[in-house]
């Protein structure tokens, strides 16, 4: 059993951003790592993959991006500037411990590993990130289908779909982007939809569309969201007889009750306008040479690329889940009461306008007082 005062679980982004606030406030952490390097969702996404937030609102604290990073960081970038993070601030993970169980004990909290090491800490940061563990449906007669079927996280880029017939399943920001990614390359891919999808312009008349939210979220609602909706309305206009259904509640609101991200277009709209993506409804079942969608138009594919997201599952670590979480599991404040007091909770935050990055910003700080408070 090693003891430490606090120990931070995940070196993605939240883990550095927590051990880089603690360093500056002098305060000992360990951190564990399952991968062999900080930041490692990022190395393994796909190539053409940017931040859609602004350098100014996704920098960690203490270190800002280099002048020279352009307004949207690039994938490699960002991974770039984690590992500068890392030796500015002398962060050394333990890699290659993954955290299998966190459990109460009479000292704070005890860790396990998958390894079969344990930690002692007074405070546990859990920075596993919600795009833990990829959400991998089964659909009927999938077993038959003479193709391939990847999730997302394998794709990285076109090359290997060259002259091939794509069907993209799932129309988040990621389906989007690989469908664009396919497109301007002469791939011409499905994208399969199965429901009202909230679309925004990454920017609007040169702004980007993350500073209009901040200004917006200082309207009240009802205004904010009636302007976001009719910026929707001049972006793209009616996308019904493409395919897309516009969902009733808007993109600010979406994101505040339900914590889902519209869709910050890249410029698929515009390929799903000019016939380079065609829209296709939700996946019944299988064949041999492809799908049948929904209303029963069949589909000849080669590759099925599923965009169907991840899950955070922090059930799988923590021995309790009640009130303190939501309907998705995740918990509803950074900082543990109760009988979770000494556990934080950083990245996990989907319901505030401002991207991944920002949250962690803001909520790292939050947690980093509440650990001086209490050493």
């Amino acid at each position: 059993m090693q003891h430490t005062s606090v120990l931070i679980i995940g070196a993605g982004p939240a883990g550095l951003a927590m051990a880089g606030r603690l360093r500056q406030h002098g305060i000992s952490f360990e951190v564990i790592e399952k991968s062999r390097h900080v930041g490692n969702a990022w190395r393994e996404h796909y190539d053409r993959l940017r931040l859609h937030t602004v350098k100014e609102y996704s920098q960690l604290p203490g270190m800002p991006f280099p002048s020279y990073y352009p307004r949207y960081v690039s994938r490699q970038m960002l991974v770039d500037y984690f590992d500068s993070y890392a030796k500015e601030f002398d962060i050394r993970p333990h890699f290659g411990e993954e955290a299998s169980a966190i459990e109460p004990a009479a000292e704070g909290w005890a860790v396990h590993t998958a390894s079969g090491k344990a930690f002692l800490a007074k405070h546990v940061v859990i920075a596993t990130g919600v795009n833990r563990v990829p959400v991998r449906p089964s659909f009927p007669g999938e077993s038959q289908f003479q193709g391939q079927v990847l999730h997302s996280r394998q794709y990285k880029n076109y090359r290997p779909f060259c002259n091939q017939r794509v069907l993209v399943v799932g129309m988040g920001n990621t389906g989007a982007e690989i469908a664009l990614d396919l497109s301007e390359n002469d791939i011409n891919p499905y994208l399969s939809v199965r429901g009202p999808v909230n679309i925004v312009p990454r920017d609007f008349l040169g702004n980007p569309t993350q500073r209009t939210a901040f200004t917006l979220a200082k309207l009240p609602t009802w205004l904010g969201d009636w302007i976001g909706a009719q910026v929707q309305w001049l972006a793209f206009g009616n996308l019904r007889r493409y395919g897309l259904e516009k969902p009733d509640m808007p993109p600010a609101r979406q994101l505040r009750e339900t914590g889902k991200t519209p869709v910050i277009d890249l410029g698929t709209v515009d390929q799903i306008k000019a016939g380079k993506i065609k829209v296709v409804p939700e996946i019944e079942s299988f064949t041999k040479k492809g799908v049948r969608c929904k209303g029963g138009k069949e589909l000849k594919v080669d590759t099925v690329i599923l965009a169907t997201g991840y899950r955070a599952q922090l059930e799988d670590l923590l021995p309790f889940t009640d009130e303190f979480f939501n309907a998705e599991c995740l918990p509803n404040d950074c900082i543990g009461t109760g009988k979770y007091e000494g556990l934080y909770f950083l990245g996990f935050d989907n319901y505030q306008p401002g991207g991944i990055l920002g949250i962690i910003f803001r909520d790292s700080e939050k947690i980093a007082n509440k650990i001086v408070e209490g050493r």
